[in-house]
């Protein structure tokens, strides 16, 4: 059953929690101390490497406070040996938050009381079936109130677990789609470049750029188009020709 299925039978509970009459009576629902300790603590657990097994290393450092939640998630998710599945499971959240209204909404009420919110993430994403890690980490942002930052998190993780795989983004923006063998000869150039990296091409269509290609790879972009090139040659005749 897709996530936002079963968010909906969620619902209710949810138009209480962003019903700020309903604020001070929903304290009832949940121990503070039991739902916002025990969802911290399990999740620094997973963290925490037991001497048994070499501790997991981040396969690239990422900075800022998504790239450290993201970082943290990660290495609980390599202790459990289930960094694709809970990038799935937060990749499903994400998605959920964008076709569930009350849901959106709810993650970013921060009127609402944090113990409130760990209960509420607890019981909905323990019924949707989702592993330990990805909901006690849930739990904690609720607890710290970063939900609403779910979706940056989780483009940094997924670039953790994308290097962990060996795989490479590749955004291609052109005028009309890629035709198959052109995309065939990129995936060619850069296996020669790039041996053992498997590439995973985004195509994106953008008629301004008015014909060429920009190719953005990791960090790095390559500027092929034709406006660029407009740009660069206008520059080039306006400067003064010295004779």
């Amino acid at each position: 059953m897709a996530l936002s299925r079963r968010l909906g039978s969620s619902l209710p509970l949810l138009r209480q929690l962003i019903n700020p009459e309903s604020i001070v009576p929903l304290r009832s629902l949940a121990n503070p101390n039991l739902a916002v300790s025990e969802g911290s603590r399990t999740f620094a657990s997973e963290v925490k490497s037991s001497g048994a097994e070499p501790k997991p290393k981040l396969p690239k450092a990422l900075y800022g406070g998504s790239g450290n939640y993201a970082s943290a998630l990660y290495l609980a998710a390599a202790k459990s040996k289930s960094i694709e599945k809970v990038e799935s499971e937060i990749l499903d959240v994400v998605q959920a938050s964008k076709k569930c209204a009350i849901f959106s909404q709810f993650t970013k009420d921060l009127s609402v009381p944090k113990e409130t919110r760990v209960k509420a993430i607890q019981e909905i994403f323990g019924e949707a079936g989702f592993s330990d890690v990805t909901k006690n980490f849930l739990a904690v942002l609720a607890s710290n109130g970063r939900l609403r930052n779910l979706e940056r998190i989780a483009k940094r993780y997924v670039e953790l677990s994308m290097i962990h795989r060996k795989e490479l983004k590749v955004v291609v923006t052109s005028v009309i789609p890629l035709p198959a063998e052109e995309e065939k000869e990129l995936k060619q150039v850069f296996a020669e470049k790039l041996p053992g990296i498997t590439l995973k091409i985004e195509q994106k269509i953008d008629p301004s750029i008015l014909g060429g290609v920009v190719v953005e790879l990791g960090e790095r972009v390559l500027d092929m188009s034709i406006k660029t090139r407009v740009k660069q040659m206008e520059k080039i005749l306006r400067e003064p020709i010295d004779f």
